[in-house]
């Protein structure tokens, strides 16, 4: 049976359904699953182009490693990212003044793509290749126009939630 989440803007009170890749990224779905509800603040991607992404602490028992991984995702992929707390630690990622995150065992950034021609590769770090664990097949339309809005009129105050769903 299928498990699906949602992720949600919250002030914006946009929400898309995806479905869990459990066959092609069991680790990482799994991983997230029994992480969820997770909720911090919204960033747009600055590199990788049309992604809307938040990070928190590191969740995962063991963390699951490459599996589904790709360079090149597509609108409605859902990505997991993980960084030790110092690569984030950039002028580049709003990190200047020798403040740096606090997370000891790495942070996780967990992404929605939302339009084409995404490419996964940044000026600090170069490739950065994420696992996909999801894929929207609900309300993608509605959650892109509400992510330009996030790209055109800023990110402050609004929150990105990924939690589980009680569709089947």
């Amino acid at each position: 049976m299928a498990r699906h989440i949602t992720v949600t803007l919250e002030s914006r009170g946009v929400s898309a359904l995806a479905c869990l890749l459990d066959e092609e990224a069991p680790r990482t779905a799994s991983a997230v699953w029994n992480a969820l509800p997770l909720s911090s603040p919204v960033f747009h991607g600055k590199y990788a182009r049309n992604e809307i992404y938040h990070l928190v602490p590191a969740f995962a028992e063991t963390e699951p490693g490459r599996e589904n991984s790709t360079v090149t995702p597509i609108p409605g992929d859902l990505c997991y990212f993980q960084f030790d707390a110092d690569v984030l630690a950039t002028p580049s990622h709003g990190y200047g003044g020798g403040e740096v995150p606090t997370e000891k065992h790495g942070i996780i950034d967990l992404a929605l793509f939302y339009g084409r021609n995404n490419l996964l590769i940044n000026g600090d770090q170069g490739w950065v290749p994420g696992n996909v664990f999801g894929t929207v097949v609900e309300g993608l339309d509605e959650m892109a126009v509400a992510c330009q809005d996030i790209w055109m009129g800023g990110a402050r105050g609004e929150s990105l939630t990924f939690a589980r769903s009680d569709r089947t």
